[in-house]
C-alpha cells in the first residue's frame, strides 16, 4: 500500500513516466496509463493522476495493479480487497473487485432471484410442516408469535441486503466474515461460518424433504381412512427419493432452473388463493361458522411446562423463524443474478415482506376455520396438523387434494434450496474450504452448472437425513437449520459493526449512517437470542430420549468440530477467500476509470 500512497502523492512521478506498460480498457481498445502533472512536477489540483499505456514492461503494470487491489483497515481488520459496488458499472467489474472471475451464467432476473427465496419459504407447505409446534401455546401464540418474529426477521434481512448490495458473491456470509474479521483470526472464523452455513442449508434440504415425506404420508393416511402405518423407514424412503429428484432437477441448465422459480411462485400463489377461498367456504357449510376474534387473537393455552412467556417465544416464534428463514438463498445466487448489487437486496427484502404479510393472513384464516378444540387438533393421526384442519372443514377428498398440492410445492421448495446450497458449497470449495475441493469447484462449461457441488450437497443432505430414522432426532433438523443459519448471518454483521467498520462501503441499498447500525445491532441481538431459543426442548421437566432437543448437541458439536478440523488439518489449504483472477484480468475487467478512482481516494 505504500507504493500507492507514493503514487497518489506523485512522489514517483519520474518512475511512472519511465515505466510504460500494455493494458486494455473496458471497451477492448489498447490504451495506456500516462501521468498528467503540472509544470512544476506536482499534480494539479483539478487533475487526478492518470496512467496511460504505451509500450514496455508488463511487470510494472502487474506490480501496480496488484497493489491497488487492496486496502488497509484502520480498525483491526487488516488488508482486504478494495470493493466499492457504488462505483462499479457492471457485474463482471464488481466481481473482479471481489476477487473472482465470472464462471456461472447470469440468467436470474430480479423476479427470479426473489423466486428462489419465496419458493424456499413456501408459505403454505412450510406452515403445514411447523404449525403443530406453533399451536403448542394456543392460537394467539401462533398468530402473534408469527407477527413479532417476522418483524425482527425483517431487521435481519435489511442488514443482509446491505451486505449483499456492498459485496454480492455466492460465498456471501463466509466471505463477508473474512472481510470484516480481525487480522489474525480471519481464516478460522471464516471457515467455521462457511461450515455452519453449508451444513445449515443442508439441514434445510433435510427438513424440507422430511416435511415433504410427512405430507405425502398424510395424504396416504387420509385416503386410506387411517388404515396405514407410518414408520420412520417409510418416511426416510420418501425423503431420500425426494432429495434424489431435487438433485436431478437442479442439475439442469441454469436458465431452466431460473424459469423453475417462476413455476414455483405461481404454484405457491395458486395454492394460497385456493385455501383462502375453499377453507372458509367449507368451514361455513360443514361446521356452521368460524372461531371468533377472541379465539384467534386472545386464546393463549400453554400445553408445556415452561412458563407462559418462554412458551410464547418457544412455540410462537419458531414457525416464522423456520419459514421465513431462507432469504440468504438470494445471496448464494449473486453470481448468477443480473445487476446483483440491486436484484439480490430486492429479492431478500421483498421475500421477507411478502411472506410476513401473507403468512400472517394465512395463519389467521386457518385458525379462524380450525376446530376450537386445540388439543384434539394437535392429537391428529394424520401427522400434519393442517391436514386435520382441512379434513374437518372440507372432507376427505379435499384434504387429499390439498396435501398433494402442498407436497408438490414443498418439492419445488426443496429444489430451490438445493440450488442455493449447491452454490454455497461450490463457492466454499472454490476457496478450498471443503474436502475434495478441486473436484467440487468444477463448473460444467457447456451448461454453466456446478454438477459436482450439487451432488455433494445432496449427498450430505442424505447422510444428515439419517436422523429421520429416529423420529425425535429428526426434529433437530429444523433447529439445526435455524441455529446454523442465524450464526452465519449474525457473525459478519457483528464484525462489520466492530472490527471492519471502516471497510464497509455501502452499495445501492443502504439505510444511512444513523439507521443502518441501529437496525444491524437489533438484528444481531435478536439472532443471538434465537440461537439459544432453538436449543431448548419442548418440555422443561421429565426429559426423555423422545423429548430431548438434540440440536443443543448437534449444532455446537458441528461448530467445535469445524474449528478442530481447521486447526488440525484444513488450515494448510484454506486461507480465506482465494482470488482466481489475475492482475491482467483484473485490469481488463475494472478498466482505467475505476483504477483512477481508486488512486484518487484519500483513504487508500
Amino acid at each position: 500500500m505504500a507504493l500507492i500512497k507514493l503514487l497518489v502523492c506523485c512522489k514517483f512521478y519520474t518512475y511512472i513516466c519511465d515505466c510504460q506498460f500494455i493494458g486494455r480498457s473496458m471497451n477492448g481498445s489498447v490504451g495506456g496509463w500516462q501521468s498528467k502533472m503540472g509544470d512544476d512536477g506536482k499534480s494539479g489540483k483539478a487533475t487526478t493522476p492518470r496512467l496511460s499505456v504505451g509500450e514496455g514492461s508488463a511487470y510494472e503494470m502487474s506490480k501496480i495493479v496488484s497493489n491497488i487491489r487492496y486496502v488497509q483497515s484502520k480498525t483491526g481488520a487488516g488488508e482486504v480487497n478494495y470493493i466499492n459496488s457504488a462505483t462499479s458499472i457492471n457485474d463482471n467489474q464488481l466481481l473482479a473487485e471481489i476477487g473472482y472471475k465470472q464462471e456461472l451464467k447470469r440468467q436470474f432476473s430480479t423476479l427470479q432471484v426473489f423466486g428462489v427465496a419465496f419458493s424456499i419459504m413456501g408459505l403454505l407447505p412450510s406452515i403445514a410442516s411447523v404449525m403443530g409446534g406453533g399451536l403448542g401455546g394456543g392460537p394467539a401464540t401462533l398468530v402473534w408469535g408469527w407477527f413479532v418474529a417476522a418483524l425482527f426477521i425483517l431487521l435481519v434481512a435489511i442488514t443482509m441486503a446491505e451486505n449483499a448490495s456492498a459485496i454480492p458473491t455466492a460465498g456471501g456470509l463466509y466471505y463477508w466474515t473474512y472481510y470484516y474479521a480481525p487480522k489474525g483470526y480471519k481464516e478460522v472464523i471464516s471457515f467455521v461460518i462457511g461450515c455452519s452455513n453449508s451444513l445449515a442449508l443442508a439441514a434445510g434440504v433435510c427438513s424440507i424433504s422430511y416435511g415433504f415425506a410427512l405430507e405425502v404420508l398424510a395424504a396416504v393416511v387420509i385416503s386410506r381412512d387411517g388404515d396405514f402405518e407410518v414408520t420412520n423407514g417409510k418416511a426416510y424412503g420418501i425423503f431420500a427419493a425426494a432429495v434424489v429428484g431435487m438433485c436431478l432437477l437442479t442439475c439442469m441448465a441454469s436458465s431452466v432452473v431460473a424459469r423453475l422459480q417462476i413455476v414455483s411462485i405461481v404454484s405457491n400463489v395458486f395454492i394460497m388463493i385456493l385455501l383462502f377461498i375453499a377453507l372458509p367456504i367449507g368451514t361455513k357449510i360443514n361446521r356452521g361458522g368460524f372461531n371468533d376474534g377472541n379465539f384467534i387473537f386472545g386464546n393463549y393455552h400453554n400445553f408445556s411446562d415452561w412458563n407462559d412467556g418462554w412458551q410464547f417465544c418457544l412455540a410462537g416464534f419458531m414457525p416464522a423463524v423456520w419459514t421465513i428463514g431462507s432469504f440468504d438463498s438470494c445471496v448464494h445466487q449473486s453470481e448468477e443474478a443480473k445487476d446483483a448489487k440491486k436484484s439480490v437486496p430486492i429479492g431478500i427484502i421483498a421475500s421477507v415482506l411478502v411472506c410476513w404479510v401473507l403468512g400472517w393472513l394465512l395463519i389467521i384464516c386457518i385458525v379462524a376455520c380450525m376446530n376450537s378444540d386445540v388439543e384434539a387438533v394437535l392429537g391428529t393421526d394424520f401427522e400434519i396438523v393442517l391436514a386435520q384442519i382441512i379434513f374437518d372443514s372440507l372432507g376427505k377428498k379435499w384434504a387429499v387434494a390439498f396435501m398433494a398440492l402442498i407436497a408438490f410445492c414443498q418439492f419445488l421448495m426443496g429444489a430451490s434450496i438445493v440450488t442455493a446450497v449447491s452454490r454455497q458449497v461450490w463457492a466454499f470449495a472454490r476457496d478450498d474450504g471443503l474436502p475434495f475441493s478441486k473436484y467440487i469447484k468444477i463448473v460444467n462449461k457447456r451448461y454453466s452448472v456446478p454438477f459436482v457441488a450439487i451432488i455433494a450437497a445432496c449427498g450430505a443432505s442424505l447422510a444428515l437425513g439419517l436422523l429421520c430414522l429416529d423420529g425425535p432426532a429428526a426434529a433437530a433438523l429444523f433447529s439445526l437449520a435455524v441455529a446454523g443459519n442465524n450464526l452465519a448471518w449474525s457473525t459478519p454483521t457483528f464484525l462489520r459493526l466492530t472490527f471492519g467498520r471502516d471497510l464497509f462501503r455501502p452499495g445501492p441499498f443502504y439505510l444511512g449512517r444513523f439507521w443502518s447500525p441501529i437496525i444491524a445491532w437489533f438484528g444481531v441481538i435478536y439472532q443471538a437470542f434465537i440461537i439459544v431459543l432453538v436449543m431448548f426442548p419442548s418440555q422443561q421437566h421429565g426429559l426423555t430420549a423422545k423429548t430431548m432437543n438434540y440440536a443443543c448437541v448437534i449444532g455446537p458439536g458441528i461448530w467445535i468440530l469445524s474449528w478442530i478440523y481447521y486447526i488440525t488439518y484444513r488450515k494448510k489449504y484454506f486461507h480465506g477467500p482465494k482470488s482466481n483472477i489475475s492482475d491482467k484480468e483484473y485490469d481488463e475487467a475494472v478498466g482505467e476509470d475505476l483504477i483512477e478512482e481508486i488512486l484518487s481516494r484519500k483513504d487508500v
